[in-house]
């Protein structure tokens, strides 16, 4: 795992070097340097070791949001259903699994179902998707999507659940669960709001005053039907990560003339700021076609493209030279040890038949 050793190697300079960049807690880097300040992830990126691909041969592999626990363990959550169903049942079969691995660019096992179906009379009673979980105080929180419906896999998507999409928690004392998971969902559709139709893809994180703040995408019910529109991003604040969020009236990551520029929002705060990185579908953002871009903000409500702002296109380098060309990469996340971004997740297929699909962890190195 030569790529995977020189990225461990490396943190310990990269701590040295840059911890106050990313924590706001020592002095700036020196005038001319702000490559600590400004992220350039695409310069990070390193070839992925075999290693960090975890996939199933029976399932699709979706998402993808990781912990270290108590126990030493990272804990990888990610959503799952059976591939003989084909992609679309992502909103009608998708469950939210859990693997465990001892480092995390390593192999990673399969332990168990952290969220399953529960029955249809629940909000989250057939779905859940989209994890993004975090250890805020003592205790663990993975926000999720989650639906109900007719419980109708198709080769089309099916609408009935993907316009019963909501937000919600589930909580746990433990990476190793049992998750408690709640009636209501933290984040449902408000009639006149951008979100009227359905909410989805939630992302987290603590506010460097106070509280918690989240990002998820909406879904307004303007456009024609089934799939309304347009669809786009919301601010939601709350002084618990159980709630009550506040939504904010403002939508983020907009495009003017485009209808569904971003999605798959990541936030985290670091040195003060927020960051996201949000799926560029079309390269509104980055100018590279479908990819990933970075934007920065002040408070968490207004945003904008930050210095660097393309992540990752579509094409990954393997630690064996070999180069490939994806469908997409999508569903971002990061993780970090120590405050340092250590890995950049994603969701991925491989063609646009989308026939299978994996997790892949894509090592980071230290800027420049």
């Amino acid at each position: 795992m030569r790529g995977a050793d020189s990225v461990w190697a490396a943190m310990a300079v990269w701590g040295c070097l840059a911890a106050s960049a990313y924590t706001g807690e020592a002095s700036a880097p020196e005038k001319g340097n702000t490559t600590m300040l400004d992220p350039d992830f695409a310069a990070m990126i390193q070839p992925i070791p075999a290693s960090a691909k975890f996939s199933d041969p029976e399932y699709y592999i979706w998402c993808g949001t990781m912990v270290r626990g108590d126990d030493g363990k990272c804990h990888l959550y990610y959503s799952r259903w059976p591939r003989k169903l084909g992609h679309n049942a992502w909103v009608t079969h998708s469950e939210i699994a859990h693997a465990v691995g001892d480092t995390p660019l390593g192999l990673f096992a399969h332990r168990d179902v952290a969220l399953p179906t529960r029955g249809k009379e629940f909000w989250d009673g057939l779905c859940t998707h989209n994890p993004n979980v975090h250890k805020f105080g003592n205790k663990y929180y993975l926000y999720y999507m989650g639906n109900t419906g007719d419980g109708v896999a198709s080769k089309a998507l099916n609408f009935v659940h993907r316009n019963n999409q909501r937000v919600g928690v589930a909580i746990a004392d433990s990476p190793e669960g049992p998750w408690q998971r709640f009636d209501k969902p933290l984040i449902g559709p408000t009639p006149g709001f951008i979100d009227a139709l359905c909410a989805t893809n939630p992302t987290v994180t603590e506010r460097p005053g106070g509280g918690y703040l989240m990002l998820y995408k909406a879904v307004d019910n303007k456009g024609k039907p089934p799939f309304g529109g347009p669809v786009l991003h919301a601010v939601a604040t709350s002084d618990s990560p159980t709630g009550p969020f506040t939504k904010h009236p403002k939508p983020v990551f907009v495009k003017e003339g485009v209808a569904f520029a971003a999605e798959d929002p990541f936030i985290w705060t670091s040195g003060g700021r927020y960051w996201v990185i949000v799926k560029d579908n079309a390269g509104h953002f980055t100018g590279k076609g479908k990819s990933t871009a970075l934007f920065q903000s002040d408070d968490g409500l207004d945003w904008r493209l930050a210095k660097h702002p393309l992540v990752a296109t579509t094409e990954i380098t393997w630690e064996d030279g070999r180069k490939q060309k994806l469908n997409s990469l999508e569903r971002p996340q990061l993780y970090f040890e120590d405050g340092l971004p250590v890995a950049l997740m994603f969701a991925v297929d491989e063609n646009n038949e989308r026939e299978h699909s994996f997790n892949v962890r894509i090592p980071l190195a230290p800027p420049r």
